[in-house]
C-alpha cells in the first residue's frame, strides 16, 4: 500500500529517491524502508537501499552483510561504488550500508559529495531509498532531505508526542523538503477500527 501511495503522489513530480526518517528513534522507520524496498524489488525494480544513518548503522545487521566499506568510506574517498555497494539475498536490491562510523557524519553529510553519488547511482538503479537518524536527534536528516525527491515520516501511534512531531515536520518545511506523506506506525486493530468509524461513520 506504501509503495502504492509514494507512485501516484509521485505522479507529476519525479521521486526515485524517497527518504525515510522519523522524529525520534525507535518509530520504526527502519523496518518500514526495508519492507517498502524488498517490495520495489520484487515488483521487478532494479533498488538501492541507502544507509545514511552514520551514527547508528543498523541496515548491514538486518541483511547480514559487512559494513567494512559504505557511505562513509565513499564520501571520504577510501572506497569505491564496487566495494562499497553489496548485493543482498533479495533479487533486485542492493545495499548501501553505512560503513565505519565516522567522526564528523554532519560534515560528510553535508559534503557536495553525497549528491554527486545521489546522481550517480539514478542511473543505475529504478529506485533510490535512504534512511537516516530521526530528525529530532541530528541535523543529518535536514541536510539529506534537500537531496531527495521526496520525504515519508514514520510516526509510531502512541509514543511520539505532537509537539515532537511539528518540530520535526517544522526542520524539513524549512529546507523545503518535499514531504510525501507520513506512515502511522503500530497502531492497534481498535484504533484502527475507530479511526475508520470516526471518518467513514459507522453502520449498524
Amino acid at each position: 500500500m506504501l509503495r502504492t501511495k509514494i507512485h501516484y503522489l509521485s505522479k507529476d513530480h519525479e521521486s526515485s529517491v524517497v527518504m525515510v526518517t522519523s522524529s525520534q528513534a525507535g518509530e520504526g522507520k527502519t523496518t518500514t524502508i526495508c519492507n517498502l524496498a524488498v517490495t520495489y524489488a520484487l515488483e521487478g525494480k532494479r533498488v538501492l537501499l541507502i544507509d545514511a544513518d552514520l551514527r547508528k548503522p543498523s541496515l548491514h545487521r538486518i541483511f547480514s552483510l559487512s559494513n567494512d566499506h559504505g557511505l562513509s568510506t565513499l564520501l571520504t574517498g577510501n572506497a569505491n561504488m564496487e566495494d562499497a555497494i553489496q548485493e543482498t539475498m533479495v533479487a533486485c536490491l542492493s545495499l548501501l550500508p553505512s560503513g565505519p562510523v565516522p567522526a564528523n557524519p554532519s560534515e560528510l553529510i553535508a559534503s557536495a559529495t553525497l549528491q554527486e553519488l545521489l546522481e550517480s547511482v539514478k542511473q543505475e538503479y529504478d529506485m533510490i531509498l535512504v534512511d537516516t537518524p530521526p530528525v529530532l536527534t541530528a541535523t543529518d536528516p535536514v541536510i539529506t532531505s534537500t537531496l531527495c525527491d521526496g520525504v515519508v515520516m514514520v510516526v509510531a501511534v502512541g509514543r511520539v508526542k505532537k509537539d515532537h512531531l511539528k518540530k520535526a515536520k517544522e526542520q524539513l518545511d524549512h529546507v523545503n523538503a518535499r514531504m510525501l506523506g507520513i506512515v502511522l506506525n503500530r497502531i492497534n486493530r481498535d484504533d484502527q477500527q475507530l479511526f475508520y468509524m470516526k471518518h467513514y461513520g459507522a453502520k449498524g
